[in-house]
């Protein structure tokens, strides 16, 4: 249990409800565990009593006048006692006896409405606290997420984080909620149904009896740390494996071109089938050992309670006086057994919770600075102060030291590997150098808050994100607070406005998962107009026209023409086409920067850079 005391102070807000809640319990425990049995013990016997007085009343006034009713009760008190008559009723008239049969019977009820009012309180209560606290663990998955390195996503699947975040949270909030119900009710019950037996078998005067009773109690706990212990480990198994599953799903749904291009259907299959089975297997084991607790403690209460009947029996106890004695044993088993199958459910949800935790307590690589300082670009000058990258310790930029000037236009040309693509990455603090510095402007990019250096970047990928939106909430991507004249002169820019209208809802149409609904070279100028929209000093250009025809590469080019001018920008060229603007080329090869200079220079004085070229002309 002390996994979950951390999340405790998130019932601040609601300390109210869980206040009411732990009352709502008290109550419940007390009318269950003391309640019924007192009750069972104390108002039988006024019942009953009063039921044989009217029984014997009506017979005795079908055949006796009211006289010889008295002078036969007067007759009958040299033989029967004061305490007799008091015990018998005989000393009330019939009016006074039917009302207090009434009151009596109106007890019982009574006290089962008192205990399942306390109980709906507290179940609905304590849900709503548990709901609340699930809310905000949820959020905080979620914004943790939102400021993890992208390394933290290359190691982990993303059907799996989706089982984290959506199943584990599930399966927490259901063991929360389970266990938050019970809590306080069966422990009181418990105490109360203890007092109730004590009290009992004290009023017999007969304490050999109690401690006979609650000898079996103990042995009901053994079970249950047994059990817990194979439930949490076998919980741990279901939920990786659930995770597993989910991965396999979300991979496949992510491929589906590729699945039917490489006939990958029963490759597909085999994996998922296998997968379920697993799951399955695991599934049954965490059910075996979550439904044998139950059954194990019933027999125990069984057998206490055999036992006790053994015994009173032995020592003449009356049915009356051992009915409630039995009762309050049962009360005292029935937590017992809630309490149970509580640590049951605490495993499953503690299992959850360490999948949760894996992602709450991820360490973020790139955090905020302690100060943050107020940050603008005014020239949008870039250097490299020997910066050194790796990835899992394989070097991936060494000792690079550079300045890109403000305005200047470069392209890094390289071979796959080389380190293009992680110079790019480092400018926009994806990741945090790990030798040197980067400065923008002269400012370590480390010590600046990181919204005001993303506001200043513009990235266009190789292959562009699209939210399953419309397009013109795509676009505005690029800056929220744009207008949509804004937006369509963007989309002009990006020479995305052409087929845009062209789409059954304009602007307004939905683009699909991804942008499933449109071609490559409309997802590419989507992506372009957000660039144009956003209007940074700064643009990152990862072969942004790789997917366009040769017709809209000459608009592009012809728009980046009058977008580029005044900006810096940094093209990732995998096509040399795309570097005709360029004014400077970094030439990248095993993390090293090997020539720097202009396209003519270059491909005089790099051999690898010539080779490159040579084989795209």
């Amino acid at each position: 249990m002390k996994e979950f005391w951390p999340y405790l102070k998130m019932l601040r807000p609601v300390k109210w409800h869980f206040t009411g809640a732990i009352f709502a319990g008290i109550i419940y425990g007390l009318a269950s565990g003391f309640g019924l049995p007192f009750v069972t013990s104390e108002v039988f016997p006024i019942i009953f009593n009063q039921a044989e007085y009217a029984h014997f009343s009506k017979e005795a006034r079908d055949v006796l006048t009211h006289e010889q009713m008295q002078q036969m009760t007067d007759e009958m008190g040299e033989v029967i006692t004061t305490e007799q008559r008091k015990e018998l009723g005989w000393d009330k008239d019939q009016g006074t006896s039917f009302w207090i049969l009434i009151l009596a019977v109106a007890i019982l009820p009574a006290s089962f409405a008192v205990r399942g009012l306390s109980a709906f309180a507290n179940t609905y209560l304590i849900n709503y606290c548990g709901v609340r606290v699930l809310e905000k663990i949820r959020c905080m998955i979620f914004s943790k997420l939102q400021v993890l390195p992208l390394s933290f996503f290359q190691k982990n699947q993303s059907g799996e984080l989706v089982s984290r975040v959506v199943v584990d949270t599930t399966q927490l909030q259901n063991g929360i909620i389970f266990v938050a119900n019970d809590l306080v009710k069966q422990p009181v019950t418990f105490v109360g149904a203890i007092g109730a037996l004590i009290y009992l078998s004290l009023r017999e005067s007969d304490l050999a009896f109690i401690l006979l009773c609650l000898l079996t109690i103990p042995v009901a706990v053994l079970p249950i740390r047994y059990v817990g212990r194979k439930m949490l480990k076998k919980a741990r198994l279901m939920q990786d494996e659930s995770g597993d599953l989910t991965g396999i799903l979300s991979e496949n749904l992510s491929a589906p071109r590729e699945v039917r291009a490489f006939n990958l259907k029963e490759r597909e299959e085999k994996r998922f089938f296998n997968s379920v089975r697993r799951l399955f297997a695991h599934q049954m084991k965490v059910v075996k050992y979550a439904n044998m607790l139950s059954p194990l403690i019933e027999f125990i209460s069984a057998v206490g309670i055999a036992i006790a009947i053994y015994f009173a029996a032995r020592r003449g106890v009356t049915l009356e006086q051992i009915v409630p004695l039995i009762f309050a044993l049962y009360m005292s088993y029935e937590p017992v057994k809630k309490l149970g199958m509580i640590h049951n459910r605490v495993s499953q949800a503690t299992a959850s919770l360490e999948r949760i935790e894996y992602i709450l307590d991820a360490p973020i690589e790139v955090p905020e600075p302690e100060d943050p300082k107020p940050f603008h670009i005014d020239v949008g000058a870039i250097q490299f102060d020997h910066v050194s990258f790796s990835y899992d310790k394989s070097p991936t930029l060494k000792n690079v030291d550079l300045t890109i000037e403000g305005g200047q236009v470069v392209a890094l040309v390289g071979p796959s590997g080389a380190g293009k693509s992680t110079f790019a990455n480092l400018v926009s603090r994806f990741y945090d150098v790990q030798g040197g510095a980067l400065r923008i402007d002269g400012r370590d990019i480390r010590e600046v808050e990181k919204k005001a250096l993303y506001d200043s970047i513009a990235l266009v990928s190789q292959d562009p994100v699209l939210f399953n939106d419309t397009v013109i909430e795509n676009i505005r991507i690029g800056r929220l607070d744009a207008t949509r004249e804004e937006i369509e002169e963007a989309a002009r820019n990006a020479f995305a406005h052409e087929f845009i209208v062209d789409l059954d809802n304009g602007y307004e149409t939905i683009v699909g998962e991804k942008g499933t609904r449109l071609s490559g070279g409309q997802k590419q100028r989507i992506a372009l107009a957000r660039a144009f929209l956003r209007n940074a000093p700064i643009l990152i250009l990862d072969e942004a026209t790789s997917a366009l025809d040769t017709e809209s590469e000459q608009k592009i080019q012809q728009a980046l023409d009058k977008l580029l001018p005044g900006k810096t920008a940094i093209v990732i060229a995998h096509r040399f086409s795309t570097i005709r603007s360029a004014e400077r080329v970094l030439v990248f090869d095993d993390g090293r920067i090997i020539a720097d200079g202009p396209h003519s220079e270059v491909y005089q004085t790099c051999p690898l850079y010539k080779d490159l070229y040579d084989k795209q002309a």
